[in-house]
């Protein structure tokens, strides 16, 4: 099975949302709209990180019978033929992967001193900082795609600058009243994924209340 077919997607003729749903749903609507019409404006996004999704509907029958997606973000979108499996350093059954890093002389110092060696060490601080940033990562993430999903399709909208800095200042408030005049399905697709943006906000005034 592809992976790229189960990521959720969303797709625009013009302004107008024309499909969602995994990848092989929507790239099928988006070709029987340009076939409708060539001169059609089809654009298609992962519906999780906002980006725009590049479709090659060129060729033979298999890409004509559904569209072949090409996301240079996600190496998992791309398939590559492969080597026997070689197995390198690291624990493989933990799903442990071996990567090389760079740090200072006086962090592996640090690093040798702690219980376990400096692979545990590391592992429990990137843990301990996942945790630690949990709720500033979703945010960061809810912003980024959202900003992706604007900048493609609502540079040209009005109030476009406005909206994008109450984005970044976590100001819903503001986000919906400069959006309210964009088109219906681009706005609710904006405000759906900036959604997690403003809920720090949104529980900070709940406990103010």
């Amino acid at each position: 099975m592809n992976p790229a077919s189960d990521i959720p997607c969303i797709a625009f003729e013009g302004d107008r949302c024309i499909a969602t749903g995994d990848l092989r749903e929507v790239a099928r609507a988006a070709k029987q709209a340009l076939d409708r019409r060539k001169d059609a404006s089809v654009l298609v996004f992962d519906g999780m990180t906002g980006g725009p999704i590049d479709l090659d509907f060129r060729g033979n029958r298999r890409r004509r019978a559904g569209a072949v997606a090409r996301h240079g973000g996600h190496a998992r979108y791309r398939r590559r033929r492969r080597g026997p499996a070689t197995r390198g350093p690291g624990r493989p059954k933990l799903g442990v992967v071996a990567r090389e890093v760079t740090l200072l002389p006086r962090h592996w110092e640090w690093l040798a001193q702690q219980s376990g060696g400096a692979s545990v060490a590391l592992r429990r601080l990137v843990e301990e900082a996942r945790r630690a940033n949990k709720d500033k990562d979703r945010v960061r993430q809810a912003q980024e795609a959202a900003y992706r999903f604007i900048a493609a399709m609502a540079e040209n909208k009005p109030h476009y600058e406005e909206v994008a800095r109450a984005l970044f200042a976590g100001d819903a408030a503001r986000f919906e009243a400069w959006t309210a005049s964009w088109p219906a399905d681009v706005r609710d697709h904006a405000r759906r994924l900036a959604t997690a943006a403003f809920e720090p906000a949104a529980s900070r005034q709940s406990a103010a209340g």
